[in-house]
């Protein structure tokens, strides 16, 4: 059976996360009921990960086999003609090794979050964007930012529903920039915990909003406390940017 790797993007919002669930609709069940017709029996879709309810995607990874060879533009072309109305989109199809695994040949991942920091209400961006309505300090918080990378646990930024086996990561990036009218905060790791983004985020706004200095953002790293961690960042603002595999995949 062919296997083939998968780009996809999508909007979160409608969906419950990118993995199946039996009591609400995923970006997974979806790409997998189209796959399903195109390949005329169920196909199980693996993803490279998991991204939350609510939480977009421009480059997830994922992949399947199917029961025939097909080019890959026909895969990428009848996947998303089968996705109907779904506001997901397979950007890329390619193949891959009988043994390549989205999820486990994955060597770093990469997450932006978008904030736009203004007194008005969003129009436009609703839903794609979090709106904090004071001005925020970005250097404040790219400074404070600095103090997460690295290799710690991170337990004060993970959720307590976290099933990692493991709250010690290594964080490679962690950057804060003012992008036009956006503040955009930009995370990259091998993997990260549940949630563990989003409660960057939070965190660092505090930091932004002068509510925080950069000294606490590393007093509340070390507290290794859940309840230490600042609010948590709403989902629909954080985009899953890239999943970066070995060169010879």
């Amino acid at each position: 059976m062919p296997r083939y790797a998968l780009t996809l993007e999508y909007d979160g919002g409608p969906y419950m996360g990118w993995q199946w669930q039996d009591h609400g609709p995923s970006v997974q069940g979806a790409v997998q009921d189209a796959v399903a017709r195109l390949n005329g029996a169920p196909a199980i879709v693996y993803g490279s990960g998991r991204t939350d309810s609510g939480v977009h995607a421009l480059a997830q990874v994922a992949h399947v086999d199917l029961l025939k060879d097909l080019r890959t533009d026909k895969v990428r072309d009848a996947i998303n003609y089968h996705l109907g109305e779904h506001p997901v989109s397979v950007l890329d199809a390619r193949r891959v090794g009988d043994d390549w695994h989205a999820r486990f040949d994955a060597t770093h991942r990469r997450y932006l979050y978008r904030i736009l920091d203004r007194r008005p209400r969003l129009a436009l961006d609703r839903g794609r964007v979090w709106r904090v309505p004071v001005r925020l300090d970005v250097d404040a918080m790219d400074v404070a930012a600095r103090e997460l990378l690295g290799r710690h646990d991170f337990t004060t930024f993970r959720d307590t529903n976290c099933q990692s086996k493991s709250p010690v990561k290594t964080l490679d990036m962690a950057r804060v920039s003012r992008v036009g009218d956006e503040v955009h905060l930009e995370f990259a790791a091998r993997s990260f915990l549940h949630k563990q983004v989003r409660s960057f985020t939070g965190s660092l706004v505090e930091v932004g909003l002068g509510k925080w200095e950069q000294d606490d953002v590393r007093d509340v790293l070390d507290a290794r406390d859940r309840t230490a961690c600042g609010p948590v960042a709403p989902p629909y603002g954080l985009y899953l940017v890239s999943v970066t595999y070995p060169k010879a995949s």
